[in-house]
């Protein structure tokens, strides 16, 4: 069965078609959707994201006929039952809304919604052949996000905001973050983290990226951003680590790009943190799937929430 899986960003969307874990073609839309959904009314929001996706759905179906489903991944808070999206903290506007079934009348499919970072941990997780014991994925981007998938199910939680590992706090006090709460490792962490971390110091204001290239270069402030950062996210890990007991952790985004930067104090500072007994048990790996775990899992949901 041909299933169609979407990666919702703020400034842009994949389109995945897949037969089972085969990808047969993807397709990106640049739309800035955060910029479409600030300073409108919720129902004005709404309306565009259904025009903007309905629009990239209505092509692919033109040329590929016999997709039989829809997965959507979508950055926000999803209702557990309903699947309304409460809240999407970068697509601003959207208040209970229910995406799912506006797409599913107009284009005639089921559409299954998940958050988008969940999606990417259950692609993940079927990428990795459905590891015994299930796996943890943390996605470092502009923010920190996280899934948990157990026993091959993905666990979201009572109010389906399980995993939000980007705003584990650890540093109480700390920067202000976007949630409400300060401190949250994601202020320290992601890639707007490190950005922040180098501002601090320098007053300069550079990208993730460019203060990557200047730590290769072997500026120490650069390199202390990306320790500051590395530390964080060991920090987190290691608190979650020591609730779930999952070995498997999947580490995915952009920021992994700068692993090298990042590996060598993250590795003793997540020993430091752990128990003993779970020291030198979790197993880390760096995503290989680059942007497709994301559509894969939102296609392969629409398979697990039909059986």
């Amino acid at each position: 069965m041909l299933a169609l899986g979407i990666d919702v960003g703020g400034t842009n969307i994949r389109f995945g078609v897949f037969n089972g874990h085969q990808l047969i073609n993807t397709t990106r839309l640049e739309a800035n959707l955060s910029q479409a959904c600030r300073d409108v009314s919720a129902e004005s929001a709404a309306l565009e994201v259904v025009r903007i996706l309905y629009s990239g759905i209505a092509n692919i179906i033109k040329k590929y006929p016999d997709i039989q489903a829809v997965g959507i991944g979508f950055p926000g808070f999803i209702h557990p039952d309903s699947k309304n999206i409460i809240q999407s903290p970068n697509l601003p506007g959207l208040s209970y809304f229910d995406l799912r079934g506006e797409l599913s009348t107009i284009s005639g499919l089921p559409v299954t919604i998940e958050n988008d970072a969940n999606a990417a941990a259950y692609g993940e997780y079927c990428m990795a052949d459905r590891p015994e014991g299930g796996l943890i994925y943390l996605g470092l981007g502009t923010g920190v996000g996280g899934g948990l998938v157990v026993d091959g199910k993905l666990y979201t939680g009572q109010h389906g905001f399980a995993m939000e590992a980007g705003h584990i706090i650890i540093e109480p006090d700390g920067r202000q973050c976007g949630c409400g709460n300060k401190g949250c490792m994601e202020q320290y962490a992601s890639a707007s983290g490190v950005a922040m971390s180098y501002f601090n110091a320098t007053q300069q204001r550079l990208s993730a990226h460019q203060i990557a290239e200047l730590a290769d270069s072997g500026d120490k402030t650069a390199t202390e951003a990306y320790v500051l950062a590395a530390n964080a996210l060991a920090q987190a890990l290691a608190s979650i680590a020591k609730v779930l007991d999952v070995k498997n952790v999947v580490l995915g985004g952009g920021m992994t790009a700068a692993w090298p930067l990042m590996q060598q104090a993250f590795m003793s500072r997540l020993d430091a943190d752990l128990i003993p007994a779970l020291r030198g048990s979790i197993q880390i790996k760096i995503s290989t799937a680059e942007d497709s775990a994301g559509m894969l899992g939102a296609a392969m949901l629409t398979k697990a929430n039909s059986s």
